[in-house]
């Protein structure tokens, strides 16, 4: 993500990079692939005092979120965030009340905010009635690499905690109804898995206005790719469906390019007549803005852009992120406990 928003900043017109910062060789090798003139440094706290910039883009392991982005506001930052925005909830109002109190931008990197039709999906979920099914999972057989970055993640932070804030996110939108109770499971599938950690969980979540939700998210080479890529949601008037044929094929659960595709959206009427047979057929919506990721990074950080120099009041977003957090950690609360967790 790091290197996918350095290439926004160094194309998009209004940046101007002054520094890469990593503990390892991934600047050499982002460096190299900018063009080379950047300077580089080991220690964050070094390159905010040497470059002295006006915003800082966190695309670390969510171990650190909260500790840098604090030292940013303390610096006078602007800050763009890779979700969760902390890994923990109170470090996470921390950072929000940071944000408020300097002054300063604060933006949390939801990339499915950004694409046109996940925004088409929420829209027509919000007119299927009441109460909502939302049916959501990305498990990802990862390998190679992959398994490399989700056994660090999981130092921090379970599957449904990284990967579901998103996901909660998206059946907040479109429900718009309190949440009050989660119900969660998961399962430890490998020894490489962090003890007190688990690479398979699923959540479910029941709102005021009797909608419900479930997400599943499994990591590493056992997860199977049968059924990795559902995005689903019921109502009263029908449903409406992520159909990616080609993003959700064999080979694929572990590409961030596929994670973001959408292709099609199968738009199905409830419609019946006399003879309960359907009076209108199902409506498939082919969106001819599909970005690809790159193109979606460009567009947060385009957002970032405008929130910063029009000003914009992000206190729905920075609430919608600490909330969504606050949920994901209550399921993960969930599955250690075996207990359901009534929201208050």
């Amino acid at each position: 993500m790091g290197a996918s928003h350095a290439m926004a900043f160094k194309t998009l017109e209004g940046f101007e990079i002054t520094g890469l910062v990593s503990t390892g060789k991934s600047k050499d090798v982002l460096n190299e692939k900018l063009g080379g003139s950047y300077p580089l440094f080991n220690d964050y706290k070094e390159a905010l005092e040497k470059t002295n910039p006006d915003a800082v883009c966190i695309s670390t392991y969510p171990d650190t979120h909260e500790q840098f982005a604090l030292m940013a506001f303390a610096k006078g930052c602007h800050v763009f965030m890779e979700k969760p925005i902390a890994d923990s909830v109170e470090g996470a109002e921390r950072v929000a009340a940071a944000a408020r109190k300097s002054g300063k931008k604060l933006v949390i990197g939801y990339i499915l905010r950004h694409h046109p039709s996940w925004i088409k999906f929420i829209d027509i979920a919000q007119q299927l009635g009441k109460p909502l099914v939302m049916r959501m999972n990305l498990n990802q057989q990862s390998h190679g690499y992959m398994w490399d970055v989700h056994r660090n993640l999981m130092k921090s932070l379970s599957p449904i905690v990284d990967c579901g804030v998103h996901y909660i996110d998206v059946m907040c939108q479109m429900v718009r109804s309190k949440p009050v109770a989660v119900a969660a499971i998961g399962a430890r599938l490998s020894d490489d898995v962090p003890v007190g950690n688990y690479n398979y969980g699923q959540l479910q979540i029941r709102f005021e206005d009797g909608s419900v939700g479930w997400y599943e998210a499994g990591w590493g080479p056992m997860i199977s790719e049968t059924a990795f890529f559902v995005k689903d949601v019921i109502g009263p008037k029908g449903c409406v469906s992520i159909v990616a044929k080609e993003a959700g094929g064999k080979g694929k659960s572990d590409s961030v390019e596929s994670h973001t595709k959408t292709e099609s959206l199968k738009w199905h009427h409830a419609d019946i007549n006399n003879k309960n047979e359907f009076t209108r057929a199902d409506e498939w919506i082919d969106l001819t803005d599909e970005p690809d990721h790159q193109e979606l990074c460009n567009r947060e950080q385009s957002f970032f852009l405008k929130a910063i120099t029009e000003d914009l009041d992000l206190t729905d977003h920075i609430d919608d992120a600490v909330n969504s957090l606050r949920i994901a950690f209550a399921c993960d609360d969930s599955v250690r406990t075996g207990k359901v967790i009534d929201l208050v």
